[in-house]
């Protein structure tokens, strides 16, 4: 059965490579700027491109792991999310209050029906007793409350609900609520669900993915919280530690899955690894802008350092796992490989170098923001290239099986 979200990722896709070059030109001075651009970016490939894939396969991985039959596509779920996306998307360039307001209520809406499905069917697990299977599903329903908050706090941004919430730093909470609570868990259970079809063994042991879940989980919790009250160091210093180190155990623990199944002989294996460089890197430099370290531009980290960190950790990360989940769940592989290839590996690296590289030289920083996005379009590329094969594939098989019926 083909499945309507990954359709839309593929659509999401092609614009984010629109989105991508349009930057390089406004950096190049080739076309010009246009308010809400670069916040408009990234949503294509959070809330467009990543969101659509787990709205599509989180409940077909949580089923797997019961050994269930794939669950029917909740349309009531794919519409209020595609009619919330597309009425946001054309609410925040023209900064149009009412239709971000609906927008984001509709998303929210979405998710809702989203986490509440997943809920269900973890019930379900734990009343049959099986632990083990429900160990991804509370990353998941946990990553999408952290998503609730980081829409409520987001639409809130563009309508003024800062001030009543008294959300002092209401765009940080925004980005650590989607980035280190709604992202960084799902990504954790997708590791959990995807890593042991690949290596043939569990990722890690019961323990440990209860250990990793509640560190991430309370972790993401003092990153939100600490912006929330002004930069409190006693949420955001604890949560900052708790995080990192849950973050820094399941990439140890997956590069040995990955080694074992010999993934770093394909770029997928080391597109999830080298993912996690651009969401490590600005915690590393932030004890030092703390600290006031010369040579640190404190602004210039916090206004840049996002888009290097949706390109070359959130992209990166779907660039390994979308043809995958495509392969498994499209084409029915039995056995998929993970994508990206060695091209858009080096290519995607080089581009969020080149972004970090931005902040500090600033005589050439257009010029290396505009190259910079040049590369993150051509590693879109052989993405676009792989799920346009899966597609194509699936419609070949679904034309000749028609044919066939016909036939008899």
């Amino acid at each position: 059965m083909l499945n309507p979200y990954l359709l839309m990722v593929l659509l999401y896709l092609f614009v984010a490579i629109l989105a991508a070059l349009d930057a390089s030109f406004a950096s190049f001075s080739i076309a010009p700027w246009f308010n809400g651009i670069r916040w408009l970016r990234i949503h294509f490939i959070t809330l467009g491109m990543v969101t659509e894939t787990l709205f599509g396969v989180l409940p077909i991985l949580v089923a797997n792991r019961l050994g269930r039959e794939r669950p029917k596509i909740r349309w009531d779920i794919w519409v209020t999310l595609n009619v919330g996306l597309v009425v946001l998307l054309a609410g925040i360039p023209s900064v149009n209050g009412t239709l971000i307001l609906t927008g984001g209520t509709l998303i929210f809406i979405a998710a809702t029906l989203l986490a509440v499905q997943l809920w269900q069917m973890r019930s379900h697990e734990m009343q049959a007793d099986e632990v083990h299977s429900s160990q991804s599903a509370k990353f998941y329903v946990s990553g999408l409350a952290y998503l609730l908050l980081g829409i409520t706090v987001g639409t809130g941004l563009w309508l003024g609900w800062s001030g009543p919430l008294r959300i002092q730093v209401p765009l940080e909470v925004h980005i650590h609520a989607n980035n280190w609570g709604f992202l960084s868990l799902v990504f954790s259970g997708l590791l959990i669900d995807v890593i042991p079809r690949l290596s043939g063994r569990p990722l890690m042991e019961s323990r440990t993915i209860r250990m990793i879940f509640w560190s991430m989980t309370l972790g993401a919790l003092g990153l939100v919280i600490g912006p929330w009250l002004g930069g409190s160091l006693w949420f955001t210093v604890p949560g900052l530690v708790l995080h990192l180190s849950a973050t820094i155990a399941l990439l140890i623990i997956t590069a040995r899955a990955l080694a074992h199944a010999r993934q770093f002989r394909v770029a997928g294996g080391w597109h999830l690894i080298m993912a996690y460089t651009w969401i490590l890197l600005p915690v590393l430099v932030a004890p030092l802008i703390i600290l006031g370290v010369p040579g640190f531009p404190g602004m210039g980290i916090e206004a840049t350092a996002p888009q290097a960190l949706i390109y070359g950790w959130v992209l990166q990360i779907g660039y390994a796992l979308i043809p995958y989940l495509a392969s498994r769940y499209i084409a029915d592989e039995a056995k998929p490989q993970l994508g990206g290839n060695w091209l858009s590996l080096v290519t995607v690296n080089i581009g969020s170098a080149l972004v970090w590289a931005s902040i500090f030289i600033l005589a050439w920083q257009n010029i290396l923001h505009g190259t910079a996005y040049v590369f993150y379009v051509v590693s879109m590329i052989p993405v676009v290239i792989q799920l346009g094969q899966i597609m194509h594939g699936w419609f070949n098989e679904m034309e000749q099986r028609t044919l066939a019926a016909a036939g008899d």
